[in-house]
């Protein structure tokens, strides 16, 4: 399991999770405002559900959550966000992914491409990136959570696609569709997960060495912190030794 593929683990594995409450919440208001065009109803809109379920878990004011959605509905004014793809190349030719929500593309496109070249990566053609990665449902579970057929059995039986044992835990994999119904299995089952979302899971992975990794960690926290990025993916591999080193020289 190629566990530092996936930015989320890797910023818990450097003690680097985003702790400020309002930059959460600024992403998962134009979540929950896109996703409110299609419908205010979430039992008929999935991505809204996502999304609400999201907001209740950060603890978001209901207050705030109603408005997200009334300015999706078109029921309150608010910004226009669009909503489209950058790909890029960072350090050791590893491929990079960002989500982006802007209220204007050729701002948005501007500062990450400034942001790329200042950090030893560089903004690539649509399509160059993104055929390394599949839209796939993902949680893990760190290790002693659960035991591996339990765990097996379970997830297969709620549609999962495959079951990942690794160093730190597992990692469960699904159709987007089927990402609820394996979540809630879990929930059902009393199986803590450390993380649970849909994302885009690289296909292979790039092993980078200490100062590949070093570049690479400092470019994905730059597009992180970037108010535009709702995700970014890469498709690096970092071995524990390895980020235990860039950890000691930082």
């Amino acid at each position: 399991m190629g566990g530092h593929s996936h930015w989320a683990t890797v910023k818990r594995h450097k003690g680097a999770m985003d702790v400020k409450r309002g930059k959460i919440f600024t992403r998962i208001i134009r979540e929950v405002t896109i996703a409110a065009r299609t419908g205010a109803d979430p039992d008929g809109n999935p991505r809204l559900r996502l999304a609400i379920l999201k907001a209740k878990e950060a603890n978001m004011p209901g207050d705030t959550l109603k408005k997200a959605i009334q300015r999706g509905t078109g029921e309150l004014p608010g910004v226009m966000y669009e909503e489209f793809h950058l790909e890029a190349y960072g350090p050791g030719g590893t491929g990079i992914l960002m989500e982006i929500t802007s209220d204007n593309r050729n701002r948005t496109v501007a500062e990450l491409r400034n942001l790329l070249t200042k950090n030893h990566g560089n903004m690539s053609e649509a399509g160059a990136v993104s055929w390394q990665f599949h839209k796939k449902g993902l949680l893990t579970i760190e290790k002693g959570k659960v035991d591996e057929d339990t765990l097996l059995s379970l997830a297969l039986d709620a549609g999962a696609e495959d079951v990942k044992a690794g160093d730190s835990g597992f990692e469960v994999l699904t159709d987007p569709h089927h990402f609820e119904a394996v979540k809630k299995a879990l929930i059902d089952a009393k199986i803590e997960t450390s993380l649970a979302e849909v994302t885009f899971v690289p296909q292979n992975t790039i092993k980078l060495e200490e100062k590949a990794a070093e570049q690479m960690l400092k470019l994905m926290e730059v597009l992180d912190e970037h108010d535009d990025v709702q995700k970014v993916h890469a498709n690096f591999d970092i071995s524990d030794e390895v980020m235990e080193k860039v950890a000691a020289a930082g």
